[in-house]
Parts: C-alpha cells; structure tokens; sequence
C-alpha cells in the first residue's frame, strides 16, 4: 500500500554551536595596557571569533551596551564599533564611534537580556525592540543576543520567548551558541571511584554554568555557523 510521509511543519531547527573556557591564560589588552574584560562571562578571543563569523571586512558593528570587549575586537578586526546615541558618552574606547542611526547600516547588532527598558518575558514587547534593532541591519546582516541575568529577573532560561519575539520581527533563527563559564571536569564525573562533587550553588539554587547565545539573520542566513 502507498504510505504518505507525515508533513513537518516546524520551522528547522537552528544549529548548535559550543564555546568552551580557553585553556590558557593569555588575555588580550587595550591600547592603554589594561587587559580586556570577559563580556559578561565571554573570554574576549571567543568575542572576537564572534564577530568575524557574523561580519565581513568593513562592517559595522552596533553595540548596545557599549561594552569596550565588543569594541576592541571590532576594531582589531577591521570593524567599525558603533554605539546608539544614548551610549555614546559612556564609550571611552570607541576614539571615533561611527553611530549606525541611519537604517540598514549595520552587519551586527549585539544586545543583551533582559534589558532595563525592556520586559524580555513579554513577546510582543520584546518584538517591538527588537524589530527596532533590526532596522538598523544591512541585509544579511545579524542579531546577537547574549541571555545573562539583570536586576530583579534572576537568570534568563526562556530562550523560547526571545526566539518567538525575533521571529515575530522578522528575523530567522540562526544559531543558538551555549558558552561555557566553567572547565569541563577533564575526567567524567559519574565513572569515577570517589563521590562526585555537588554543583555549587547559591541562595539556594545551582550556579550557572553557562551562558545562551541566539544569532539571528536578517534574511537567509549566510554559511556563518560559529
């Protein structure tokens, strides 16, 4: 007898990449001598390999945050390091900020959530930012996300809803990137002899071990995978 193929109507799911903590403790430094700080968590090389897989020679990069790790390696990358208007006082490192307020001028755009101005666990009001930061993209161009934690919300563990938000903008699921804020232990803990360690925990509750990077694309995406 015929048998027909079920259909799948589910968007196809976005590739998984891994940032794991480098295992040496050589760090990158400033002009001023200062070595770079993790963004929130980030070494600053995987920052930077970031960044080269989600731009192209010349783009610009918009920071929302102004965090001077984004600048730096949009800068040794031969990258344009833009800040909103908004942030523009609080960015020292950027000596010429171009400020990609114009439209589609952007080949990055990198946020963090939850955000003060912004409530990451209502969709809609999630998209209308969102949608806002998209129009500052060149076609093809990316949004980064990085879900970290803020003031009053605890860890961020709904990637759902930023992922229905983006796509709700207009945006295609790109990537989802879990970076590593710890070691992996260089032995399985569960075959060996001794007890294995508890998890840390503080207040009560498991400290996090990593943090969820989501890329999304402007248009389809190009062979950008991290």
């Amino acid at each position: 007898m015929p048998q027909t193929e079920p259909t799948d109507n589910r968007p196809p799911r976005a590739p998984i990449g891994l940032l794991l903590v480098p295992p040496h403790t050589h760090r990158p430094r400033k002009h001023s001598g200062a070595t770079l700080p993790d963004w929130y968590g980030i070494h600053p090389e995987h920052v930077a390999h970031l960044i080269a897989r989600y731009t192209r020679d010349g783009d610009t990069v918009l920071d929302l945050d102004a965090h001077p790790t984004i600048a730096a390696a949009a800068r040794h990358l031969h990258r344009r390091a833009a800040v909103p208007h908004t942030q523009r006082e609080a960015s020292p490192e950027l000596d010429e900020p171009h400020i990609a307020a114009d439209g589609l001028s952007a080949g990055l755009v990198v946020a963090t959530l939850p955000r003060l101005d912004v409530d990451s666990r209502d969709t809609p009001a999630l998209s209308r930012a969102i949608d806002a930061w998209r129009a500052h993209l060149r076609p093809g161009g990316y949004l980064l996300t990085l879900l970290t934690a803020g003031p009053g919300t605890g860890a961020i563990g709904h990637r759902s809803i930023v992922i229905a938000a983006a796509r709700a903008a207009g945006l295609i699921y790109h990537q989802h990137i879990p970076a590593l804020l710890a070691p992996l232990p260089e032995a399985e803990p569960r075959t060996g002899l001794d007890a294995a360690s508890r998890p840390p925990l503080l207040d009560g509750k498991h400290v996090r071990a990593h943090r969820d990077l989501l890329a999304f694309a402007s248009t389809t995406p190009e062979a950008t995978d991290a």
